[in-house]
């Protein structure tokens, strides 16, 4: 499970029937659990809905040889729940 502050998120894409893609340490040392969803996630709908922190970031990748992908970042705790940035799958509010 991700931090506290990113948990009540997690918990809403997974009840969504959202499918988890990948979660674990994700690409560096700086990383602490990071939960990757198969849908798109419409970023600012996300942090107004759970009212997160401001230390929750945008975390967005759009270099295609290593993945593209967009979502939350928790900078206290390393921890994030990703989504994709298109694609053929359902925008998460």
């Amino acid at each position: 499970m991700v931090c506290e502050h990113l948990a009540p998120l997690e918990e809403a894409l997974m009840e969504s029937g959202a499918k988890v893609t990948y979660r674990g340490q994700a690409w560096t040392d700086n990383c602490r659990e990071w939960v990757y969803f198969d849908v798109i996630l419409d970023v600012d709908a996300v942090i107004e809905r759970f009212h997160l922190p401001p230390f929750v970031q945008l975390h967005e990748n759009t270099d295609p040889r290593s993945g593209l992908e967009r979502g939350l970042e928790c900078s206290m705790c390393k921890d994030a729940v990703m989504g994709m940035i298109d694609g053929p799958y359902k925008v998460f509010r």
